[in-house]
């Protein structure tokens, strides 16, 4: 949205003085001459009500918003007669409740593309209030213009935003509020300049629901990170222990570990992400758990494996939900996998150990 603007036709008679045949000849000509009014003072308020709406696997963050904007011009020519332009934000838009008012006085409007045009009398050397009012719809943010995209000059300007959501945040190149308090169900934010020269922006993004299929897409991604966490630390424990596991070990193993992933993937379609994941993991580690009390015995499959399963699937992949914390959550638990690793095995002779196996290779 943008600051409307005014103006005043001026007709003036203009003399020209031309020579004809020798002579000089006067001609006077009608001219009619546009005059921007300067805008004197703005106030405005905005109550934006958050309305996460999904298609498919996507959640977009629609709002409606309410504006209100009163906007005082003053009338610096000597003209009787103003007009008036109010911007909307765009043509692909409802606006619902539309009011066009001069000092409370209704007046009668005619769209133009991307605005809204009318005129109302205004005395010479006096101020007029332009109000308008709507209602609306958006989709991911909502952005105040001062001008269009230039450095602009904004004199007593007072702009209120009200939400009804608790995570907000500013986009790049716009302005921090100058006053902020927060609500029960939101914040009520201010934006007050008294003499302003800015290029930037007014603007609030929308905060953003969990989107299922772009996070199974990414679980599914660096499955095979935590797959090797997984192996890592079977092979470190079972090489302890003298318990030997062959080849096709590890690749039913494997395909327990990606039943996940691809349950996952596809029971995002029907339930909730995070009963998708609930329902995934248990079905991973059942498969795991039941395959290695067969091949190794219940107890290592049920502590050691399962707790280590916990880890590298479950908890590797839940960390995909702290958006902006993934790589921190994944890197420390890498850094404390190591050092347990280290611990435990400090004083393990390898040197034996693989010589052992090497020794007795059908064991």
């Amino acid at each position: 949205q943008g600051p409307p603007n005014a103006w005043c036709t001026v007709r003036t008679n203009v003399k020209t003085k031309t020579v004809e045949n020798g002579k000089t000849v006067v001609h006077i000509e009608p001219q009619i001459t546009t005059v921007p009014l300067p805008l004197t003072g703005s106030r405005i308020d905005v109550d934006l009500d958050l309305d996460h709406r999904q298609k498919g696997l996507l959640w977009y963050s629609t709002y409606t918003v309410d504006f209100s904007g009163s906007y005082t011009f003053r009338n610096t020519t000597r003209e009787p007669r103003v007009a008036f332009r109010f911007p909307l934000p765009t043509t692909q838009a409802i606006y619902d409740d539309l009011t066009f008012d001069v000092d409370g006085v209704p007046m009668a409007v005619q769209g133009e593309e991307q605005g809204l045009r009318g005129s109302a009398p205004v005395a010479p050397g006096k101020t007029a209030t332009l109000t308008v009012r709507y209602r609306s719809q958006g989709l991911t943010s909502w952005h105040y213009v001062f001008g269009g995209g230039d450095v602009t000059q904004v004199r007593d300007f007072s702009l209120r935003m009200k939400t009804d959501f608790k995570r907000i945040d500013f986009p790049e190149s716009t302005l921090s509020p100058s006053e902020k308090r927060e609500t029960a169900d939101g914040w009520d934010l201010g934006w007050s300049y008294r003499n302003l020269l800015s290029g930037f922006q007014i603007g609030m993004v929308l905060p953003e629901k969990l989107q299922p299929g772009p996070l199974a897409g990414r679980i599914s991604y660096f499955a095979p990170v935590s797959l090797f966490f997984f192996f890592f630390l079977v092979f470190i424990l079972t090489t302890l222990r003298g318990i030997d596991l062959h080849p096709m070990n590890y690749f039913f193993l494997a395909a327990a570990f990606f039943a996940f992933h691809l349950l996952l993937a596809y029971l995002v379609d029907h339930v909730s992400i995070h009963l998708a994941f609930a329902i995934s993991s248990a079905v991973s580690v059942f498969l795991v758990v039941t395959y290695l009390r067969l091949v190794i015995g219940l107890r290592f499959a049920v502590r050691e494996a399962a707790l280590a399963q916990l880890l590298y699937l479950v908890l590797f992949s839940y960390a995909f939900f702290l958006e902006g914390f993934t790589g921190l959550a994944i890197t420390i638990g890498a850094i404390l996998t190591l050092f347990g690793v280290m611990q435990a095995t400090g004083r393990v002779q390898w040197a034996e150990k693989f010589a052992a196996r090497a020794a007795d290779p059908l064991r």
